[in-house]
């Protein structure tokens, strides 16, 4: 106990130093105010009475102001512009106070002049030596840690601004200049720190300035941007790092902490999406929101989303992960009110335990996120894979309206359309349930549709950085396999968009923007470590998996896109089914799953899913189904 006593010690010591400093201002105000209204020629008897009476008047006021302001909650060390606006409060507080005073009693001799010239010089006696104390120490400090690393800072803005006025306290940087793309910045100081023109100069300083590390602090910043910022850093052998996207920092503010080394996210993003807050605040505040999957990387993404963002009555979290949930849970802690968080363990595929979450939750929005989602092992597992994407789904959507939910939210993927494996007829064969719901009942169904996220358990990008870390081969099946990609984030906002703006009814596809190739994020993914793709890491072609497509698609030829009123938001048409044909499919899709025989799934799936092509499966051909005929419809918004 002894430390933490000396830290409360030196802490008390210091405060009491400060407010002593303070009160002695306090008489020397006052004494200038004398002899400023004297023009400096001496003060008379009358002054000298005076002075001794507006003495013990301002003593006691204006200390009690001083504390009642928070003064002595800062630290001269770091002295700023809130400081400075508590100190202005406290002494005009305390000489309205005081002059009220003056001329509710009639104090005679007090001259007026001075009631106008006290605080004046009393805001710099308090203000001043804190500044200059500030000052010295940044000098001080400053020339103390020089061989910090020389560090060029890329953006002036807001959290440049921020992140070199922690830089300057740190030992480990030390910010040498800003470049800045905005004319208006340029020739300007932040922090002691000049902009010293566009960013188009990087290279030319990087070897004038002697850079030791590049730091990207422009959470906003553009894939071209980063990846133009990242060639130069790697062709002059200098490391670049960057802060958190706007949409990992979730509106907080940015902290040195937080500085990491560039990801392949930052390299194939987009700009950053922008959501509609009201409908998203009227869509998720005072809500109770149930999220399934909630340990995986879309819902744990949907959780740190909905509680970190918006004002939910309560999220209610369930995975069957217990070492998942766990992790959540604490972080979640950190993110919301605990009272608010509420942490359940239990199975999509469990009748009972769904039902008692709903039952004692009741809550009013449901994302449902829980699914078997890779590929390669659904098609192994073919019954595990009906079990929880399609019974899973049917299960928990039954209870949300049996208990009333307003709103159903199905997480769905690109690979629901045309499938070719199961793990995509099973996700389409929830779409189908989940439309069918919708005009059975007064809970509104919505389904999002959308491709690979980056960095997703799973994913190819875990899989790359595992191989290049071994030293290689990084393996791809074809060279021509495209995919569709999207940052966890970037997916999740527009997930409770498309959530909060839908109807009911409605498939929502997320624009994914251009496909990319799987060699060319292999490539870059090589370079983001500093190697040459095929010179340090080979990459070797394996051949497409079973189930797996050369590229993908985002809708079905009979589901007519349009737009709606977010741009990166698109509504397909949604396909009718017929509900006592469903009942029927889907009894053939229970039994196929207890018999655990992987052609009998097949084959129940293709009865269910007629767009399901499947080479390996022998599926025997289905009757037509009564999918009807779309029909043309308008764009929203």
């Amino acid at each position: 106990m002894r430390f933490p006593i000396i830290t409360a010690f030196r802490i008390g010591l210091k405060r009491t130093l400060a407010f002593l400093h303070d009160l002695a201002w306090i008489p020397l105000a006052l004494l200038l105010g004398y002899l400023a209204q004297a023009n400096f020629q001496g003060l008379g008897v009358e002054d000298g009475s005076s002075l001794l009476i507006l003495l013990l008047l301002c003593l006691p006021i204006q200390a009690a102001a001083f504390w009642s302001f928070g003064l002595y909650r800062g630290i001269w060390r770091f002295a700023s512009l809130p400081d400075l606006i508590r100190i202005f409060k406290a002494v005009t507080t305390g000489t309205l106070v005081i002059t009220s005073l003056v001329f509710l009693f009639q104090l005679s001799g007090v001259p007026r002049t001075v009631l106008v010239l006290y605080p004046v010089f009393l805001l710099v006696g308090l203000a001043g030596p804190r500044y200059v104390y500030r000052w010295i120490k940044d000098q001080f400090h400053g020339h103390r840690r020089r061989e910090g690393q020389r560090t060029l800072v890329i953006g002036a803005g807001r959290a440049g601004e921020m992140m070199v006025r922690d830089l300057v306290k740190d030992s480990h940087y030390q910010p040498i200049a800003f470049l800045d793309d905005d004319p208006a910045k340029r020739g300007s100081e932040l922090h002691g720190v000049r902009v010293l023109g566009s960013i188009s100069l990087l290279a030319a300083l990087v070897d004038e300035l002697s850079i030791e590390v590049v730091l990207i602090a422009m959470p906003s910043a553009s894939s071209d941007l980063m990846r133009r910022i990242t060639d130069i850093c790697r062709q002059r052998q200098v490391p670049c790092l960057t802060l958190p996207t706007l949409q990992e920092l979730h509106g907080h503010p940015v902290r040195l902490s937080q500085i990491r080394g560039i990801r392949i996210e930052d390299l194939l993003g987009r700009q950053p999406v922008k959501l509609d807050t009201a409908v998203l605040h009227a869509f998720l505040d005072g809500k109770r929101v149930l999220i399934t999957g909630a340990a995986g990387s879309i819902g744990s993404e949907l959780c740190r989303q909905v509680a970190g963002c918006y004002a939910p009555e309560k999220v209610i979290m369930l995975d069957h992960s217990e070492y998942g949930i766990y992790r959540m849970d604490e972080e979640m802690r950190q993110l919301a009110p605990p009272d608010r968080i509420v942490t359940l363990l239990g199975d999509v595929r469990d009748p009972g335990r769904m039902r008692q979450v709903f039952a004692q939750w009741q809550p009013q929005v449901v994302l449902h996120a829980a699914a078997c989602k890779h590929v390669p092992l659904v098609e192994l597992n073919a019954a595990e894979g009906i079990k929880t994407n399609v019974l899973g789904t049917r299960l928990v959507a039954d209870l949300a309206v049996e208990y009333g939910v307003e709103k159903f939210l199905l997480v769905s993927t690109d690979k629901a359309v045309n499938p070719c494996n199961i793990m995509g007829a099973t996700k389409r064969a929830a779409e189908i349930y989940c439309q069918a719901l919708q005009h059975r009942s007064n809970t509104a169904f919505i389904i999002t549709r959308f491709g690979n996220v980056l960095n997703s358990a799973g994913s190819v990008v875990p899989l790359f950085e595992r191989q290049i870390a071994a030293g290689g081969p990084v393996t791809v099946t074809h060279p021509e396999v495209t995919r569709f990609f999207m940052t966890i984030p970037e997916a999740v906002s527009l997930i409770l968009q498309s959530a909060a703006m839908g109807d009911g009814g409605e498939v929502f596809v997320l624009d994914m923007g251009e496909p990319v190739r799987i060699v060319d994020l292999a490539q870059q993914m090589i370079r983001l470590y500093d190697l040459d793709p095929e010179i340090d890491i080979g990459i070797e072609f394996i051949g497409l998996r079973p189930g797996e497509k050369l590229h993908e698609e985002l809708f079905h030829s009979q589901e007519a896109l349009v737009g709606t009123a977010h741009a990166k938001i698109l509504r397909a048409q949604a396909r009718q089914v017929e509900w006592e044909w469903l009942q029927r499919r889907m009894s053939q899709l229970v039994l196929a799953s207890r018999q655990d025989d992987p052609q009998v799934a097949r084959v129940a799936l293709h009865a269910l899913v007629p767009e399901f092509v499947d080479g390996d499966a022998r599926a025997t051909v289905a009757a037509p189904s009564p999918l009807t005929r779309p029909t043309p419809i308008k764009a929203v918004g």
